[in-house]
């Protein structure tokens, strides 16, 4: 094997170890990310593609006492079934009827999750507990939220999906954890307000960042990937 196969034998398994080593990680330890480190996963996240290099995202991160104060109000508003009732998504997430196989494959990962965690099914309270989890970021040290200008179309929000990804494995290289979060877009008001985010701009998601608790039961639930036969349909004729 000469050089040149030695070293893409090598980036490939790199690059492959780093795409199937993400996952959602749901603890975090308290250790903070530099911002230095953020600047730098950033900027390589900011080479993902875009339709005529438009480059249509905007990122809002949030540490120290700005976070605690967005998830300190998150969550208050979370619990308190009143208050959280007065929010709402801008956009549908999810179908309002699922089909197979999605939602065979959601029932699983909430299964397996729950199941991990010993919450029954009947326990509402224990359910509700664990998600409220999500409004505190799942004590990440950094929360990024990702917007895009409201004027943009659809094909502008593929490209941030692109970028997000990127992000998340420029994150997974450097040793960071992440779970990328839509449950927060019920609350996009109070993210608005507390982030400064101007009214021009709308809320895609938000991302837990920084370094996974690996003594944490909750990080050993690793949702399976469905076969190609599943989703990939060869066309030679």
């Amino acid at each position: 094997m000469n050089k040149l196969n030695l070293t893409t034998n090598n980036q490939v398994t790199i690059v492959d170890n780093v795409i199937k080593g993400r996952h959602s990680v749901r603890a975090f330890l308290p250790t903070p990310v530099s911002k230095e480190t953020l600047e730098e996963l950033l900027t390589v996240a900011s080479y993902a593609p875009s339709s005529a290099n438009i480059q249509p995202w905007k990122v809002y991160v949030a540490t120290g006492e700005a976070q605690k104060r967005l998830k300190d109000k998150l969550y208050k508003t979370f619990i308190d079934p009143n208050e959280s009732k007065k929010y709402a998504a801008e956009f549908t997430y999810y179908p309002d009827i699922w089909t197979s196989p999605y939602k065979d494959r959601r029932q699983q990962v909430g299964l397996e999750l729950y199941t991990t965690l010993d919450i029954k099914k009947d326990d509402k309270l224990a359910m509700l507990t664990q998600h409220s989890r999500n409004m505190l970021f799942f004590n990440a040290p950094v929360t990024l939220v990702f917007t895009i200008d409201r004027n943009l179309a659809l094909g502008s929000r593929v490209d941030c999906g692109m970028f997000i990804q990127t992000v998340m494995l420029a994150a997974q290289a450097r040793g960071l954890a992440t779970c990328a979060q839509a449950s927060i877009n019920q609350f996009h008001t109070i993210i608005g307000t507390e982030l400064a985010i101007p009214g021009t701009e709308q809320l895609l998601c938000g991302i837990s960042l920084g370094y996974e608790d690996k003594s944490n039961i909750v990080n050993t639930v690793k949702s399976t990937r469905a076969p190609l036969s599943e989703f990939v349909k060869f066309i030679k004729d």
